[in-house]
Order: C-alpha cells, then structure tokens, then sequence
C-alpha cells in the first residue's frame, strides 16, 4: 500500500510539473520564432489602447455622448489645422490653475508651458515612420527626443519606461502599422 501511495504521488508529482512547464511562457529566443506578426500586432494595439496613448495622440470630435476618437486621424496627435488657444495671464501659476487643456484633448498647458500631443503614426516626414524600433525604445525609456528634447507632461514616459522591450517593441510595431497621417504638430511653447 505504502508502495502504491508512493507511485501515485511521483505519477501525480511529475503530471504536475509537465502541467506546470507546459502552462509557462516560452523561453524569449522560442517566443520570437513562434509569435505571430498578428499576435505582436495585437498586443501592442492592446498596450497602446490600456496605456491611454489615444487620450492625448488622438484628436477627439465632440458628439452628443462626449468626445470621440477622430478615426480619421488616429493618434496623429495635435491637428496641424488648430492654432493654440491663448492662455490668459494669470491662469496658470503656483496660486492658480496647474493646467489646460485643449478641447480636443491634444495640447496642454502649465507650468511646463504648452504641449501638444505628437504625431505617433508612421508618417515618415511628420511622425515616426523614419524611427528604428531602437530610437522609438530609447525615446521612452531616456523621457529625450532624438533631437535631445525632453518629452513634457502630460506624457507618462517615467511609467512607460519600466515596460519591457518585448511590450516597447509591440507597440512600436502597432504604430508602424498604422495608416500614415501627414499632419505637423507644433513644437511646444516654453512659459512665460
């Protein structure tokens, strides 16, 4: 009897640890043979879509239920049509208002002084369609421009960087895979 407990419980035990291991995810060199453009794909809309990247890079159009994403123009970030509203003086500032934001939702104000959501679709003159996977990484995980600007709030970039590259790299590949949207944003505006 003691004999038979034994073997189901090695029998139960190795059942068990074949689960376990089937059940684990797939060392990084196995993954990047086995996954799928499509499943890379969805993942980084995914990301994309939980990180809130549409909030600020996607102009909104006002409709009786509130704003909506402008699918026209997803994630193209400021309309390069909309000139920034003035900030009135005395509005923002340390006993005042922290910030503003734009009724579409892609430019802002405060202390940091005025910016606008960028354009993230692949467009190779005016968004980041001339980036490598590597300067888009680098781009969030240093809060720096390839120009050498730093990225301004609201943009969560201290957040994001602790992503991993295979996440950073999903989500670079959704943005490529976007429709291009010429549209030039604006530099931002330094406070006054």
């Amino acid at each position: 009897m003691d004999s038979l407990r034994r073997s189901i419980g090695v029998w139960g035990l190795l059942c068990c640890l074949v689960a376990s291991s089937l059940a684990a995810e797939p060392s990084e060199g196995k993954k990047a043979g086995a996954t799928s453009k499509s499943s890379v794909l969805a993942r980084g809309k995914f990301l994309v879509t939980l990180g809130g990247c549409h909030d600020c890079h996607t102009p909104k159009l006002m409709t009786e239920k509130g704003p909506a994403l402008d699918t026209k123009r997803l994630l193209a970030g400021f309309p390069s049509s909309e000139k920034p509203p003035a900030i009135p003086a005395g509005v923002i500032g340390p006993k005042a208002w922290g910030g503003l934001f734009t009724n579409d939702l892609t430019g802002w104000a405060g202390p940091w002084g005025t910016s606008f959501g960028s354009n993230l679709t692949p467009d190779k003159d005016t968004g980041i369609g001339a980036w490598t996977e590597d300067t888009f990484i680098n781009t969030l995980r240093t809060g720096k421009t390839p120009s050498g600007r730093p990225i301004l709030p609201p943009m969560p970039w201290e957040s994001i960087r602790q992503a991993g590259d295979k996440d950073l790299k999903a989500i670079f590949a959704y943005l490529q895979s976007l429709p291009p949207v010429r549209n030039v944003v604006p530099a931002p505006i330094p406070p006054k």
